[in-house]
């Protein structure tokens, strides 16, 4: 990185109906009059978790006791105005949250989220409050489609939120049947499912969205209309660079460790994976040898969560 960027803290509190918090910038700042998740710089000698606490004793007069990272983002590009975002989803605090700088305080609900004046990197985090922590990718295997139908199901009821249907021999019939199997999990639990292909396949299937390879992310115009969720495959900086400038909702960067189906490829190891995550503006998961154990790794680097096919598909490897 060829800049020194400002450490701010962030923090995402929600209520007992799953509202956000968020306060509102005063007039005469950058950004005066957005919305932004509550937080401020981290002083010299402050830990990550300790700049949170005490920002949001200052801002709010509560007291943060637990909180899990979210994600860390640069906010701005240029060299002398980049902030690093250390973004934390809170779990527990004490008090009532006020506004002691004179700032208005809303708390809104996720499905409204998505409309309030926001910088460009709190709807970063936006989006990140969005996603779950795992995402599960399906094998590659070409099983018949009950048993992926009932491996999927299973895969709900053990807490998975998002997945991608990768099935590059199947026919449309095929994909638009499983899209309607998997749509009353989709309404019950909230599931999320992206179909590995073109965005043309995945309106015309039903589906909440598509997954790019890294081929059709570099022929990508944009997010059409109708699909809520756009994911890209990365392998290295300029294709993170891309998504983000597309504004794709969320990455998947890989290989980590090596994997049997990707033996040839030289693996990126974490410090690399780290250094590229740190530079991106979205939300990233990391694919390659991953389990549900390297998810406090992930979280300490500024990643999403983990992308796996064996790592969350429990009958397969």
């Amino acid at each position: 990185m060829k800049f020194s960027a400002v450490p701010v803290a962030v923090g995402v509190l929600t209520d007992a109906q799953g509202r956000f918090l968020v306060a509102r910038r005063a007039l005469g700042k950058p950004w005066g009059g957005y919305w932004e998740f509550p937080g401020g710089k981290r002083e010299p000698g402050e830990t990550r978790w300790q700049a949170l606490v005490r920002e949001l004793h200052e801002e709010l007069g509560i007291e943060a006791r637990q909180g899990v990272p979210l994600i860390r983002l640069m906010a701005e590009p240029g060299p002398a105005s980049a902030v690093l975002l250390d973004v934390w989803q809170v779990a527990s605090y004490e008090g009532k949250p006020v506004g002691r700088e004179g700032q208005a305080l809303s708390w809104v609900a996720a499905k409204e989220l998505d409309a309030l004046a926001m910088p460009p990197a709190n709807r970063v985090i936006r989006r990140a409050c969005h996603l779950p922590d795992r995402y599960l990718i399906t094998p590659p295997d070409p099983m018949p489609l009950s048993a992926l139908a009932a491996g999927l199901q299973q895969a709900v009821h053990r807490g998975i939120r998002l997945i991608q249907i990768r099935r590059p021999g199947a026919v449309p019939d095929e994909l638009a049947a499983l899209a309607d199997l998997l749509r009353p999990m989709r309404e019950s639990h909230g599931l999320i499912a992206l179909l590995n292909g073109s965005p043309e396949q995945a309106l015309a299937w039903g589906y909440d969205g598509v997954h790019l390879t890294g081929q059709r992310l570099a022929s990508f115009p944009g997010k059409p209309a109708g699909l809520s969720w756009v994911a890209a495959s990365c392998h290295n900086p300029g294709d993170l660079a891309r998504a983000t400038a597309l504004e794709v909702d969320f990455a998947v960067l890989s290989p980590v460790r090596s994997t049997p189906g990707h033996a040839n490829v030289p693996p990126l190891g974490w410090r690399t994976w780290a250094r590229w995550v740190r530079d991106a503006r979205l939300p990233v998961y990391a694919l390659g040898g991953m389990q549900v154990a390297d998810l406090n790794t992930v979280r300490r680097f500024g990643g999403q969560g983990i992308a796996a096919i064996r790592g969350l598909w429990s009958s397969y490897g």
